[in-house]
C-alpha cells in the first residue's frame, strides 16, 4: 500500500465530478479529517476539538481512510459541500471550473490549502499548457510545494509583473524562477520595480527592446496563474512596495483591491489613481485576451476585490476557500 504523503486529493481536486449526493457523511468526514490531518498538519487533539468528536474517533477514520486507499499520495473523496459551491460559483460567475477547498480557523493554512489546489491544479494541467504567466503573492509561493515536477523544455515561464529590489519568497522574480526550475522550462523575467516613480518613468522602461519582448510575450501567453490583494496590512502589496503611502488615495478614489499591481473599484473597474498608470507589467486590459486565467486567492478580507475581479468575467478558473466561496454567492 502507498504510504501516505502531504499530498491530497479532497473536494474538487479530482479529475471525475461524481454527483455529490452519493458521498456518504462517513466518507465525508474521513475527507475534512484527512484534509485537517494532512494538509493543515493539525494534530489529532486539534481535529477532534474542531469538529466536535473525540480523538478515538478521529484516529479510527484516519486508520480507515489509509486501509480503504482513500489516503494514498492523494485524497480521492469529495466534499459535497464544496462540489455544490463549486457548481454554483462556475454558474454565477461564468466560470470553466471552480475548485473549493475547506476553509480553517487560522488565515495562514486558508492560504496553505488554497496553495495546495493550486500546484494540483498545475500538475494535473501543465501538460496542456505551452505558456504561463506568473504573478505575485504567497499562495502562488505556496503552490510550488505541491506541484509535481517534469522536464519539459518547450515550456515557456513569463513574468506577468515587475519584482521587488531585495530578495522575498514571495517575489515574483522568485515565484517565476523557482516555478521554471520545477520543469525545466524557459524563463522570462520583467527586470523592473514593480511601481516606477512616474508615468514617463514606467513609458521608458518599458520601452527598452528586451523589456518589451518580455511584454509580448506576457500579453501571449495561453495561461495566467495569479492572485488577488486586498488594502489591509495583510497584503503584501501594501506591506513591500511605496502602495503603503498611498492607502487612504486609493480608499477615496473607490479601489478594493488589486490584480497584478491594477486597482479596481468594486464594479471591477479601473481607478482614476497615479498607481495605475505607475505599475510595470501585463495591462489590465490584456487579461481579455488570454485563453485561460486562473485566480488562487481566499480569506475574507479579499471578499470586495474578488467579487469586483469575478464580475468582469475575465476568470477562467477559480480556486478559492469554502467560507469565502459562500460569502461571493451569497
Amino acid at each position: 500500500m502507498t504510504a501516505p504523503v502531504q499530498r491530497l486529493r479532497g473536494n474538487s481536486l479530482a479529475q471525475e465530478r461524481p454527483d455529490a449526493d452519493f458521498v456518504s457523511s462517513d466518507e465525508q468526514l474521513q475527507v475534512r479529517i484527512a484534509w485537517h490531518y494532512y494538509v493543515e498538519g493539525l494534530t489529532q487533539k486539534d481535529i477532534a476539538e474542531k469538529l466536535d468528536i473525540n480523538r478515538v474517533r478521529v484516529n479510527r477514520l484516519l486508520s480507515a481512510s489509509r486501509a480503504s486507499g482513500l489516503v494514498q499520495v492523494q485524497i480521492h473523496g469529495r466534499l459535497s459541500s464544496c462540489v455544490a459551491l463549486e457548481q454554483r460559483l462556475a454558474e454565477n460567475f461564468g466560470l470553466r471550473e471552480a475548485i473549493v477547498v475547506p476553509s480553517s480557523d487560522d488565515p495562514d493554512l486558508i492560504q496553505e490549502s488554497i496553495g495546495f489546489a493550486t500546484g494540483n491544479w498545475i500538475s494535473d494541467n501543465i501538460a496542456q499548457i505551452k505558456s504561463i504567466g506568473i504573478g505575485w503573492g504567497r499562495t502562488l509561493r505556496l503552490s510550488l510545494r505541491s506541484i509535481r515536477g517534469s522536464s519539459i523544455p518547450d515550456l515557456s515561464v513569463v513574468s506577468l509583473l515587475g519584482s521587488l529590489t531585495r530578495g522575498d519568497g514571495t517575489n515574483t522574480f522568485e515565484i517565476a524562477y523557482r516555478f521554471a526550475d520545477i520543469f525545466e522550462a524557459q524563463r522570462y523575467y520583467l527586470a523592473a520595480p514593480v511601481f516606477a516613480s512616474s508615468r514617463a518613468l514606467r513609458d521608458s522602461i518599458l520601452a527598452e527592446d528586451e523589456l518589451r519582448m518580455v511584454i509580448d510575450r506576457a500579453r501571449s501567453v495561453d495561461t495566467a496563474l495569479l492572485s488577488v490583494g486586498d488594502l489591509s496590512l495583510k497584503s503584501l502589496m501594501v506591506r513591500l512596495t511605496p502602495v503603503k503611502d498611498h492607502i487612504r488615495d486609493l480608499q477615496r478614489a473607490g479601489a478594493v483591491g488589486d490584480i497584478l499591481g491594477h486597482f479596481l473599484d468594486r464594479d471591477g473597474e479601473v481607478i482614476d489613481h497615479p498607481l495605475n498608470q505607475r505599475v510595470i507589467g501585463l495591462e489590465f486590459a490584456d487579461l481579455s485576451r488570454i485563453n485561460r486565467v486562473v485566480l488562487a486567492s481566499g480569506g475574507l478580507h479579499k471578499l470586495d476585490i474578488l467579487r469586483a475581479v469575478l464580475q468582469r468575467r475575465l476568470i477562467h478558473v477559480l480556486i478559492v476557500d469554502e467560507t469565502t466561496a459562500r460569502h461571493l454567492i451569497g
